[in-house]
């Protein structure tokens, strides 16, 4: 059996064996990992000499842990194995016997097996673990042979971390039952072990340190780990301090690999030591006992640190360590200073270590190096923090508060190295941005500690700068300009309010006044003639955020639209389709201001105005994320270069433009496009995939001119915003064309989803005049082609036509009306394929339900039974039955049901039951005859066909909520009916669904007594009683 594991586990792993070979070994091996007793096999294959192959071990051993981790090992097999275990280990790692080492990967995985039988055993069956492990190293051959058991103890330094990673490990996600377990475990551990174990590393430590560094290592680290869970005086003393100082410095004055390796560990060896929760008291005493100040300070001068800083030799990594290990403290008194109350003698004592680290801190923080950087932001945070709970105004850390700043603002700066918009740089250029992010939350907070500091030290950046730039002509580096503008951007957060920086023409507040100082020297100073492109685009966005500005002081507006206008045709490509986007939010928030310059701008982008469509190239990536963010795609341009069009819309429209001039700058722009339209319909209709892009492209910029002239401001025709009959005229020929491609490319998706984009920004600037052309939308957007989803978004945009309209729409939507519902209960009709169609349809129902509600709620319910669609009535009628009985989708029962309510209250006549459920005396008196009898008759069934579906829950929340909106409708049918309701259901429908005696007595009663309110709420406990 075993030569057959064995020969199943080297074909398994053979990278050369037979496809259908190495299939039965695997299905084998399957096998042999489901038996009980297979580590009966595997174990001598793992422990036998001469050892079989790695692979083969490593597999054996793998087996043998699974089978003590499952449990499939009883106690005493476990106590067998053990046996086994030791025996192997005295053999190959005694004091000794240590000349046939196996491979790190062998030891961590016997390293496992003893973990498991540790977790197994050790209550009870293996008290001794630890002193059996312990015979292995040093401890027991310091009087014989102690250079003859480096083996055993670096193996027994393995096992004891591996089981420190099994029960300790604070990031290892355990189960309520484990974690019980697991500090069980510690603490015997700690009641019988923990004292020998921590003498052990002693020994080894003074006996192994400058004789072997990979004991010396892995010592250190181990202790790290259990300090988080033992009594730190076992281990924090004299000599072991000692040897960590010893280590450090020696690590200091070297180049050698082996000495900076120690070096740094003993320094992580300290951090988790620090990192140990404990009283504030005993937290302080341990930061003095490891003079963390004292040792910062000599790190921090070290030649590694200080001498080579600015060199290539500069070591970042040990740089990080210790970078750490100030942030760690920090935090940590940070946390005392937060806990302890004023007056108490800690405070004072932590105050002075949070003196002596803060330099370092900011000396780390504003390391070249980001990654170094950033770890010092968590303490720097808490310290801002504690800054703003205890020290506003506090003088004692007022000092503190003007080197970080100014450390902050340093490092928003780019780095010499940095090239900014290069697409090689493109990871950098994210991680810095994302730096960037982090160090405006730590400029926030001081704000927030002093509002007055940072307004003054924003200011003087940005003024020395622009002072600089004129009084050098312009010769000044790029990277310090971008601080200045974008600190002045930052700026915006503390000094614009309500997304203004005035306030009945005066500054709000100390912070807009200095910005407001700050715009007027951006402009005046031609700051924007830098050549470079970073300051170009950050000149616009700060003028686009700054536009109140512009509203208060409209003699900047020209000669800085002038400079969006030469943007436009920026060299760099990321300004250039970016300028396009800020070109049109500046003009949309100024343009009352901009007078009669639409022609000039119109001219001087008229050249970026033709529209050229691209398909993708196969297997490219364009459209993904990183061609979208550099703006280099087809698809980004295109969306970029409709901004351009929104923009020249917006500058069309305000009033101060001229009807006539309006109408001369829509066709400059519009009769291109609708040659070029005209040149590509035939080849699109003939299939040629990029004549249809074009028609895509095309349409959306014409509907996208549209909504940059009315911004989506359906209106009446009288009122007092409709856009000018010449103007409309102009943009109905756009809708016309659009309509002409809808149809001739009708089944194409691209072409219906542009269509409808233009049709929801036309409605807005032609009002009513395109409700003539309603039918043909419809026709084309609701074809047999379009989806469901389709299909729902554009009933949504019927609902706000109807609402804006709803004066002038009745003819229209009458003669359209039943087309429209017959398509849409063919959607609702279709096959369900799939969780897609499945959600496509809830929202078509939806969709469909809500348009219905609008009709009534806007006063055109009368719609519905008109002679041309008295025909569509009942397929309406029969659409809500069915959505009221459908259990399985709740929601649009629940709107069914309010529908229904709303014809109720639309067509039911005056009430003639009372508010305190009283009779009125009169008779029903519906709009049209016989809808008294025809609600009780046809919708109030549908009441009990819900609660009589055996997948209907009444006591699920959708549930009620459709129960009580069945309730509402009844309720209205009594309102409109009175006593002839009462008789329907008692000589009628109670019969039929079972309901007899003093429960129809107590039904009624509360039918006819409860008002709404309490009709619903009764009907929704007595229905899910099923009444």
């Amino acid at each position: 059996m075993a030569a057959q594991v064995e020969n199943a586990i080297e074909i398994a792993w053979n990278h050369n064996s037979e496809p259908g070979l190495k299939a039965q070994a695997f299905e084998f091996l399957t096998q042999l990992r489901s038996e009980p007793q297979s580590w009966t096999v595997c174990l001598p294959i793992a422990l036998r000499q001469p050892p079989a192959s790695e692979v083969v071990r490593h597999f054996s051993l793998d087996i043998v842990n699974g089978g003590v981790q499952s449990g499939k090992i009883s106690p005493q097999e476990s106590l067998s194995l053990k046996e086994s275990l030791l025996a192997y280990l005295r053999a190959n790692y005694g004091v000794g016997r240590q000349t046939n080492q196996d491979s790190s990967n062998i030891q961590n995985k016997l390293s496992e097996v003893l973990t498991s039988l540790f977790v197994t055993l050790y209550s009870s069956e293996w008290t001794t673990f630890f002193d059996d492990l312990l015979d292995l190293t040093i401890v027991k051959a310091m009087e014989l042979a102690p250079e003859q058991s480096a083996a055993g103890t670096l193996f027994c330094l393995r096992v004891v971390g591996s089981i420190h990673d099994e029960i300790a490990d604070v990031m290892l996600s355990r189960s309520p039952q484990e974690q019980q377990r697991d500090n069980a475990l510690k603490d015997l551990v700690r009641k019988r072990d923990v004292q020998k174990i921590a003498f052990s590393w002693q020994i080894v430590l003074a006996y192994f340190e400058g004789k072997n560094n990979a004991i010396i290592e892995q010592c250190l680290s181990t202790i790290g780990r259990w300090a988080s869970w033992i009594d730190l005086s076992l281990i924090v003393n004299d000599s072991l301090l000692t040897l960590l100082f010893g280590l450090v410095s020696s690590g200091l004055s070297t180049e050698d690999a082996g000495r900076t390796k120690l070096r740094d560990i003993s320094l992580g060896t300290m951090m988790e030591i620090l990192g140990k929760k404990m009283k504030a008291s005993d937290k302080l005493e341990l930061i003095e006992v490891l003079r963390v100040g004292e040792l910062v300070s000599r790190l921090t001068v070290s030649p590694s640190l200080q001498e080579l800083r600015f060199s290539s030799q500069y070591d970042t990594d040990f740089a990080e360590v210790v970078a750490k290990l100030v942030n760690n403290t920090l935090l940590d008194v940070v946390n005392i200073l937060e806990s302890v109350p004023e007056g108490d003698p800690i405070k004072a004592r932590a105050d002075g270590h949070l003196k002596t680290l803060s330099p370092f801190m900011l000396r780390f923080f504003s390391d070249e190096y980001d990654e170094i950087c950033s770890n010092v932001i968590p303490c720097l945070t808490d310290l801002l923090t504690l800054f703003r709970k205890k020290a506003k105004g506090n003088s004692e850390y007022q000092p503190m508060l003007s080197p970080i700043l100014e450390a902050i603002m340093a490092k928003m700066k780019y780095d010499e190295t940095s090239e900014w918009g290069s697409e090689n740089d493109q990871t950098d250029e994210a991680e810095f941005q994302d730096l960037r992010k982090r160090l405006q939350v730590l400029q926030q907070a001081v704000a927030a500690v002093d509002e007055s500091l940072y307004i003054e030290k924003v200011s003087n950046l940005v003024a020395r700068c622009f002072d600089t730039f004129q009084s050098s002509g312009g010769q000044m580096d790029w990277r310090d300009i971008d601080l200045a503008l974008h600190e002045m951007f930052l700026f915006g957060q503390l000094a614009v309010k309500n997304g203004n920086i005035y306030s009945k023409s005066k500054p709000i507040s100390p912070a807009a006044e200095r910005l407001i100082a700050m715009m007027f020297k951006l402009v005046e100073s031609n700051i924007a003639s830098s050549s470079h492109p970073s300051v170009h685009l950050q000149f616009m966005e700060i003028c686009v955020r700054y536009s109140p500005f512009f509203e208060a002081n409209q003699q900047m507006i020209h000669p800085v639209l002038e400079k969006f206008i030469q943007y436009v045709h920026h060299d760099h490509v990321k300004v250039r389709t970016r300028s396009w986007y800020l070109l049109y939010r500046f003009v949309k928030l100024l343009r009352m201001y901009l007078g009669d310059i639409a022609q000039s701008v119109i001219q001087a982008v008229s050249d970026l105005l033709p529209i050229k469509a691209e398909l993708p190239d196969e297997g490219s990536d364009e459209g993904g994320m990183s061609s979208d963010e550099n703006n280099q795609s087809a698809d980004a341009r295109f969306t970029s270069q409709l901004y351009l069009y929104e923009a020249i819309g917006n500058i069309c429209s305000p009033k101060v433009v001229p009807v006539e001039n309006q109408v001369l700058y829509i066709r400059t722009v519009m009769n291109p496009l609708f040659v070029d339209l005209e040149q590509h319909l035939t080849t699109a209709a003939e299939g040629d995939g990029r004549a249809v892009l074009q028609v895509h492209h095309l349409i959306m910029a014409l509907g996208t001119l549209a909504h940059g002239f009315s911004e989506w401001r359906p209106v009446a025709s009288d009122s007092p915003n409709v856009t000018a009959t010449e103007v409309s005229e102009e943009f109905t020929k756009a809708a016309e064309a659009i309509l002409v491609a809808m149809e001739s490319l009708n089944t194409s998706s691209e072409i219906r989803t542009a269509a409808r984009s233009s049709f929801s920004r036309l409605v807005g600037v032609l009002g009513n005049r395109i409700l003539p052309q309603l039918p043909h939308w419809i026709s084309g957007l609701l074809s047999r082609a379009s989806p469901k989803d389709e299909m729902a978004m554009f009933i949504r945009l019927l609902d706000q036509v109807v609402h804006a309209f709803k004066g002038e729409i009745f003819d229209i939507l009458n003669s359209l009306l039943t087309p429209f519902l017959t398509r849409v209960f063919e959607g609702i009709a279709e096959p369900i394929n799939g969780t897609d169609d499945k959600i496509q349809l809830s929202e078509l129902k939806e969709q469909y339900l809500g348009f219905l509600l609008i009709i009534l709620q806007n006063e055109l319910g009368r719609v519905f039974v008109t002679e041309e669609n008295q025909g569509i009535f009942e397929s309406l009628i029969a659409s809500l039955e069915m959505f009221t009985k459908d259990a399985n989708d709740l929601p649009s029962a629940k709107l069914a049901f309010i529908v229904l309510t709303k014809m109720i209250t639309t067509w039911g006549g005056p009430d003639v039951v009372a508010t305190d459920g009283s009779l009125t005396g009169s008779t029903p008196e519906p709009s049209f005859s016989g809808f008294d009898r025809f609600m009780m008759e046809r919708f109030s069934p549908m009441i009990w066909a819900l609660l009589g579906d055996r997948q209907f829950n009444p006591k699920d929340a959708q549930s009620k909520q459709a129960l009580g909106e069945a309730a509402v409708m009844q309720k209205a049918i009594f309102t409109k009916t009175g006593l002839s309701y009462v008789d329907y259901l008692r000589d009628n429908e109670f019969k039929l669904v079972g309901i007899d005696g003093l429960t129809a007595s107590n039904y009624l009663q509360a039918l006819n007594t409860l008002d709404a309110k309490q009709f619903k709420q009764y009907f929704q406990v007595s229905g899910g009683n099923r009444v």
